[in-house]
């Protein structure tokens, strides 16, 4: 475990030193893109963040070849070679994209690419945990295949959840760590090496994407960019595919699938993981992609509509709607760990319910609209007061002048509602999607 700590604090300051000058270096080079219509920040913001993130995953791997126990990994495995090998092609198109704004069918292709060369090196599912049936061995096609998917969707849900400041690094970040625990588990617990790689991955993801919030939460400084985005959601795209292609569950408890799945670690748990670590992007992924081709558009077609996107229409704070989409990825992501842990247990069943029920309160918070009581108005926000009738005025100008003062009262009154009281953020007039 301190090694695994080592590698994460190397990473993690690595990645925050370097992106001040990384900064500097986006706006130097002209990677500021003015503000587009769906964009919700005021300023034109650099990107680029994710050069320092790839250096960050650099020396991770190298601070971790030089360790001793971490080292085995290097030797046993050509995992860490093959994530290195495709982070730095998708990274690179990363790069070109946040600067010469890259066609989608391009990066697609270029996703794909990457994908398949750590399927060449190795890094590939080799069989899948079925529930009420057991391991099914894939064929080299149906591997390769699976794999690929596999990278392209996440990488893709990492790259449409990265629309507010903080977000794709925090969401990431939450998964990364669930995962870590699951996968150190497995390695540390019951001995079976194949879940070291994983366990390396998540770690260093962890700590790619903790040297990068300090810049990036709100207000952002540098926007990772799809150099950024792109490379955390193959990085964690392979940590999935290290521990559900290569951990054999049937090897946990001796080969029985019945002892398999009614022990500690389900047989399904290693399929099930992987998806519940990226609920939250993927859901939002196939959202976009059922809207825009139901409007007739391009699943490409960039829009509005995003989970982070609603949750400032209804009246969340930029802040605030950041900490939820933290909070139900983590709810899920540590509801289906702990489930992993102790599947009979009904105390982890009913604490995920009742957290559900707090976390569907926070969603619904701006649909309340509290006053405080007469005596406690002077006390609280303007916000939390009752509005008083207007006294009838004496004379017509004085009717006027008074006409005038609630007119403008009720323009800051409604002004305020929209962009002042929960302190949204987005750019313009909001309108509701019908």
């Amino acid at each position: 475990m301190r090694e695994y700590l080592l590698t994460l604090c190397v990473t993690a300051a690595v990645t925050y030193l370097l992106t001040g000058p990384v900064r500097k270096f986006a706006i130097v080079a002209g990677a500021m893109p003015e503000i587009r219509a769906r964009d919700v920040h005021r300023e034109p913001t650099p990107r680029l963040g994710g050069i320092a993130m790839f250096f960050g995953l650099c020396a991770g791997l190298l601070v971790a070849d030089h360790l001793t126990n971490l080292h085995q990994v290097f030797e046993k495995s050509n995992e860490p070679r093959a994530l290195l090998s495709g982070a730095a092609l998708i990274w690179l198109i990363g790069v070109l994209d946040d600067k010469f704004e890259i066609d989608a069918l391009i990066k697609l292709g270029s996703q794909m690419i990457a994908a398949g060369v750590m399927v060449v090196q190795g890094l590939t599912i080799l069989w899948l945990p079925i529930p009420t049936v057991g391991t099914v061995a894939l064929t080299q096609w149906q591997g390769t295949l699976l794999t690929v998917a596999l990278v392209v969707v996440t990488i893709n849900a990492v790259n449409f959840v990265d629309g507010l400041d903080g977000l794709a690094a925090g969401v990431v970040c939450i998964a990364a760590a669930a995962f870590f625990m699951y996968a150190y588990r497995i390695w540390y617990s019951y001995g079976i090496e194949a879940a070291a790689p994983a366990s390396l991955f998540a770690a260093i993801l962890m700590g790619m994407c903790l040297g990068f919030l300090p810049h990036n939460i709100h207000p952002a400084r540098i926007f990772m960019g799809d150099s950024g985005s792109m490379l955390i959601g193959l990085v964690l795209a392979a940590s999935a595919i290290s521990i559900t292609g290569q951990v054999d569950p049937d090897s946990l408890f001796g080969g029985s699938e019945r002892n398999t799945v009614h022990q500690m670690v389900p047989v399904y748990i290693p399929l099930l993981m992987p998806l519940t670590i990226i609920a939250i992007p993927a859901a939002d992924l196939i959202l976009a992609i059922v809207r825009r081709t139901w409007r007739g558009q391009s699943p490409f077609a960039a829009d509005r509509g995003h989970l982070h996107h609603r949750l400032l229409e209804i009246g969340h704070s930029h802040s605030r709607a950041v900490l939820i989409m933290y909070f139900f990825s983590a709810l899920i992501a540590f509801g289906a760990l702990a489930y992993s842990v102790n599947a009979a247990s009904m105390w982890i069943v009913l604490g995920v319910v009742f957290l559900s029920a707090i976390g569907l309160v926070l969603l619904l918070l701006p649909r309340f609209t509290p006053r405080a009581p007469r005596w406690a108005e002077a006390f609280v926000p303007p916000r939390y007061r009752r509005r008083r009738a207007a006294a009838a005025p004496a004379e017509g100008e004085a009717a006027t002048a008074g006409d005038e003062d609630d007119d403008d009262e009720e323009r800051v009154r409604v002004t305020v509602g929209v962009s002042g009281v929960n302190g949204a953020t987005a750019v313009g007039p909001r309108t509701r999607a019908r």
